[in-house]
């Protein structure tokens, strides 16, 4: 099933996310992400969050996806949304 995963970092935290980067980029590639990227500041164009679309056998797996992660565990995130995902365009 595809899971929509999305995580809010917490305010001032870009020093985290790039000293976690290289871990979290090589932690998703054990995974079938479909999609992935960060989320970005309007204001500054910095990256703010992150959002991937990622194939996993139920909602423990994904939830266990989302805490391992690199970024998570290095405390960037302020905030994770996990949740199943249908795809609707384009047509699977």
């Amino acid at each position: 099933m595809l899971y929509f995963v999305y995580h809010a970092d917490r305010p001032n935290a870009l020093d985290v996310r790039q000293a976690a980067r290289a871990d979290h980029l090589a932690y998703i590639k054990n995974f079938d992400v479909r999609f992935a990227g960060p989320t970005l500041n309007e204001a500054t164009g910095d990256m703010d969050g992150s959002v991937l679309i990622v194939e996993l056998p139920d909602a423990a797996a994904a939830h266990d996806f989302a805490k391992n992660d690199p970024y998570a565990r290095a405390g960037l995130f302020a905030s994770s949304v996990v949740k199943p995902w249908k795809q609707v365009i384009p047509s699977a």
